[in-house]
């Protein structure tokens, strides 16, 4: 994927100007650089940890592919975008329903196969531009896409908060309250340190089980797991790669507005490397990968976008996901708090895509978006079904193939009519609106 750039000192290495950015290709002294890489790791601790909770996967395997993968982007991207790739969202559902048909490692091979499929788009993206991305996904069917990702799982969210009403109570006011009152890094962790204040509720409540922790070793390898390849998983997994592809382009969009250096011809690479990523994940276990937003929080803070920092992350995460014990206790987690945190994480999915419409200024006076929305919308959060043969599809595969057909069929309609209130498209394209195109980074949303 070409060479990989080391880094040039900014400056003294300790200070950074008014007004000025460590880039992607500098860094400070090793230990500031460390420093910040840890600081990295606390920003998507509570995120990439509550996908395998709730999933069912293993926190310290997730943990492992989540280091490992953000080793091999920041390789493939040539060191030249920095980015911490965490655990995916978008993958909750599909995975929470393929493991319902075949178990976990049908869930893993779905994963792969969605790896391998972003990771072709890369390519396809390496030759010909990412212009024809924002022509099939304007942002009104993204954020339907996203929405109803979101809103879908809004029945695991209610099953979760009824396991302990109380303890889930507090997770979400501890959340509500966090995230309203503070900023900066502390704002940006509102549900990690939601989930400790839950957590700590819990532990007093007697919610808690501490007895696989006693009985995991301090260091030790996490528990591997080898997928099934199942074709009928396609439909669930698929609709998740166009979420993909959307976030990483607007994480690329992002920094490169951040930093003031052109990115254009590193898309391709970033929808590669997280496809290599997300697929190293499958194999192996691990929850599924995309860049993270809270990531970028910090790099906003600290005006440091040095990929040096990343590669301190990646290792710190690697080396906690060797401890047993560490991975036993994050699992301790019980339901109530799950339940009270993603009673926001979910709603926030959702409401990310109507911030997408909102930002993208998509017009709904026009027919063709506003039945592309809404039609999506129903079908993803009803969970409507379709099966052909083997191949289930459920309603976010329906929701978010339907947007994307019926978007542009009555597009070419309208056009072809002169339809009343036809504005033409479905708003500002990717590239115009990437930076918002990502999650809030205080959601912990992914």
């Amino acid at each position: 994927m070409g060479r990989v750039a080391l880094w040039t000192v900014h400056g003294d290495g300790k200070h950074v100007a008014a007004g000025d950015v460590v880039a992607p290709d500098e860094r400070l002294d090793w230990l500031r650089t460390t420093g910040i890489g840890a600081q990295h790791v606390v920003a998507m601790f509570g995120a990439t940890f509550l996908v395998p909770l709730l999933t069912g996967f293993p926190p310290a395997t997730t943990l492992l592919f989540s280091g490992l993968g953000t080793l091999l982007f920041l390789v493939i991207t040539g060191n030249r975008l920095p980015s911490y790739l965490g655990s995916s969202f978008a993958f909750i559902a599909p995975v929470t329903a393929s493991k319902a048909d075949g178990g976990v490692p049908e869930a893993l091979g779905g994963i792969v196969l969605a790896g391998v499929g972003l990771a072709v788009v890369g390519m396809v993206v390496q030759v010909v531009g990412s212009r024809w991305v924002d022509v099939v996904m304007p942002p009104v069917v993204t954020g339907a896409i996203v929405a109803l990702i979101g809103l879908n799982l809004a029945p695991t969210a209610k099953n979760s908060f009824e396991a302990a009403p109380v303890t889930a109570f507090v997770t979400l006011l501890a959340v509500l309250l966090l995230g309203v009152l503070f900023r900066g890094l502390l704002g940006r962790l509102s549900i990690f340190l939601g989930v400790l204040v839950g957590y700590a509720v819990a532990a007093v409540r007697g919610e808690l089980d501490f007895d696989p922790v006693r009985a995991a070793d301090w260091v030790g390898l996490p528990d591997l797991t080898a997928p099934h390849f199942s074709f009928s998983v396609v439909g669930l997994f698929l609709p998740v790669v166009l979420v993909l592809v959307a976030e990483n382009v607007g994480h690329v969009k992002a920094v490169a507005a951040m930093t003031g250096r052109p990115m254009d011809d590193v898309v391709g690479r970033a929808l590669i490397g997280d496809g290599a990523a997300t697929a190293l994940a499958g194999v192996g276990g691990g929850s599924a990968t995309t860049t993270y937003a809270e990531n970028i929080g910090v790099m906003a803070a600290t005006r440091v976008y040095s990929t040096a920092a990343y590669w301190i992350a990646g290792v710190i995460a690697v080396l906690l996901s060797l401890s047993p014990k560490f991975g036993a206790l994050i699992a301790t987690i019980p339901a109530g708090v799950l339940g009270g945190a993603t009673t926001v994480l979910y709603g926030l999915i959702g409401i990310l895509g109507a911030r997408i419409w909102v930002e993208a200024r998509v017009d709904f006076k026009d027919p063709a978006n506003l039945f592309t929305a809404a039609v999506a919308l129903v079908v993803g959060i009803a969970d409507y079904t379709w099966t052909l043969g083997d191949v289930t599809l459920g309603g976010i595969a329906l929701g978010s193939l339907g947007a994307v057909a019926a978007f542009h069929v009555l597009t070419f309609l309208g056009r072809r009519t002169g339809t009343a209130g036809y504005a033409g498209g479905g708003g500002h394209t990717a590239a115009e609106t990437a930076p918002t195109t990502r999650p809030p980074s205080a959601s912990g949303t992914h």
